[in-house]
């Protein structure tokens, strides 16, 4: 009888590895300042047993494998452990984002057909204002989710199946009003996390700082990452610079990952810090979201001692497609001109090929590409055409890498969250007394870019002023889609064939900026 050699890459092996190897270590330091009561300190071992206990609860519900449980929540140790509670059975992970408004986190649980809703403390108004077979609050519902002492029944699939079955499905904003569920594998998922994890120096001694909201993107791996290397996951609930690098002192991190929103709440924070910044030295600091300006990436180097990473990469890709890292053919050149040089998006990770077509736009092969849309085979198809996978962005690919030099789609990173200019546009649309609007983004130190409507009124209807459209779209949209600055116009810019000449309206705001994204 022939031996079977081919053995499943599944998210499971990042626990098991720790639980083998490091089972008395911390694995995670959850929040202390949060709704539900803090697990405070568990070992690689508990958590472990807790993965278990979820995974026995899912079999006692009934939910079988492939079938999707959705969690929304803020950064916890609870949502640590069920990438691995839900995923590591067979069943399907939704991290769904928290600051989404109500009709929007409806329509996730819906379209991805969920059967069990795990929902934070503060998000507990879910609970009655939307439909799920089994809803729970964290903390307050913790016995029935990891309370069962049973032992969890086996996945039972052949090995191919296992490793190319969906672990995840994120809802990325795109260019449509509705979001779309990336469907990522345990192959995807596997790969994304051991090629980051080697390119980005993960070992046993890192301490990770969750800056990164682990919904986007699985916190682009790290959760994986930091289990299958045994290093210490901090969690952080609320974003704050001083609150970033207390921690770090605190508990000695060594590595976050962050949008480059957070890298200036911390430059800022850092300017009234007494003493000298924790990390020096010691912390690397992996940024991705939108290319951060020469100067804050000199700050980062220079004020804090951090050693800056950039990346480059989608939801879609899971994210890694490019890592932008010190190397030694730089060493001799100026600390300004090393700045330039991280600021690009960065070489191919390795496994991974880019290119870009004759219309400018930004291409990928990767081993951890999405499989598909979940339930949407025409944009699956659209998104990666000619075995290529189309990012959306524009740029160039000179000595080995990409610059990302303005976006194709028409989509807004603010603050590091992708927003649909599309979906805001149709929100204003909804008031009366709006004739015609475009959204923009425009450059903006705090936030990367800010969302800016340029708005023309109905003369026929009612007067409005930028404070009841901004608070208009607070009915329909969550509060970091809604646009931050309002312009009124007598008209827009628009082709013979009526179409909105966006790239025009943008050249007032982007004159001295070489790149169409900030």
């Amino acid at each position: 009888m022939e031996a079977d050699v081919f053995f499943p890459l599944t998210v499971m092996d990042f626990l098991d590895r720790a639980v083998t190897v490091y089972p008395d270590r911390i694995a995670v330091v959850d929040e202390p300042n949060q709704p539900a009561p803090s697990w405070g300190e568990i070992t690689y071992a508990e958590m472990g047993r807790r993965a278990k206990a979820q995974a026995a609860t899912l079999d006692e519900l009934g939910v079988p494998v492939g079938g999707r449980v959705a969690i929304v929540s803020q950064n916890s140790a609870r949502m640590l452990t069920s990438f691995f509670g839900v995923s590591g059975w067979g069943r399907v992970l939704v991290p769904v984002n928290f600051r989404l408004a109500v009709a929007e986190i409806r329509y996730i649980i819906e379209h991805s057909g969920a059967e069990v809703m795990m929902v934070d403390p503060d998000l507990r108004h879910l609970v009655d204002e939307i439909d799920c077979k089994h809803i729970f609050v964290l903390g307050e519902d913790d016995d029935k989710i990891w309370g069962s002492t049973a032992e969890p029944k086996a996945w039972e699939a052949d090995a191919t199946s296992k490793e190319n079955a969906t672990a995840t499905i994120n809802y990325t904003s795109g260019t449509t009003a509705r979001p779309k569920g990336v469907q990522l594998t345990h192959r995807n998922n596997w790969l994304n996390a051991t090629v980051f994890g080697w390119q980005a120096s993960a070992n046993d001694r890192d301490v990770h700082l969750h800056t990164l909201p682990m919904f986007h993107a699985n916190g682009w791996g790290w959760p994986f990452i930091i289990t299958g290397v045994g290093g210490k996951h901090v969690v952080i609930r609320q974003i704050d610079g001083t609150e970033i690098l207390r921690r770090v002192q605190q508990h000695g991190v060594t590595v976050m990952c962050a949008a480059p929103a957070v890298v200036t709440a911390v430059l800022d924070a850092a300017k009234t810090w007494e003493g000298e910044i924790p990390g020096r030295d010691r912390v690397r600091i992996i940024v991705a979201g939108a290319p951060p300006p020469t100067r804050t990436i000199e700050r980062v180097r220079e004020d804090l001692g951090w050693e800056f990473i950039q990346i480059y990469g989608l939801t879609e890709t899971a994210p890694l497609l490019t890592m932008s890292r010190m190397r030694a053919e730089w060493d001799d050149l100026d600390a300004h001109q090393q700045a330039v040089n991280l600021g690009r998006a960065g070489a191919p990770a390795i496994g991974v090929r880019m290119m870009v077509d004759d219309q400018g736009e930004v291409l990928a092969q990767s081993n951890h590409n999405l499989a598909s849309y979940w339930e949407n085979p025409e944009a699956t198809e659209q998104a990666q055409a000619g075995n290529w996978f189309h990012t959306g962005d524009g740029g160039t690919f000179e000595d080995g890498y990409i610059t990302i030099a303005d976006r194709k789609k028409d989509v807004i990173i603010t603050g590091g969250e992708n927003v649909s200019s599309i979906e805001v546009e149709d929100a204003l649309m909804s008031h009366p007394s709006v004739k015609e609007v475009a959204v923009i983004g425009i450059p903006d130190e705090k936030w990367g870019e800010l969302i800016t409507a340029l708005v023309v009124l109905d003369p026929d209807e009612d007067p409005v002023d930028d404070a009841g459209l901004i608070a208009h779209c607070r009915t329909h949209l969550a509060g970091y889609k809604c646009p931050k600055r309002i312009e009124f116009r007598d008209e827009l810019a628009r082709t013979a064939t009526g179409k909105l000449q966006k790239f025009k309206l943008r050249e007032e705001f982007w004159k001295g900026h070489d790149r169409q994204v900030n």
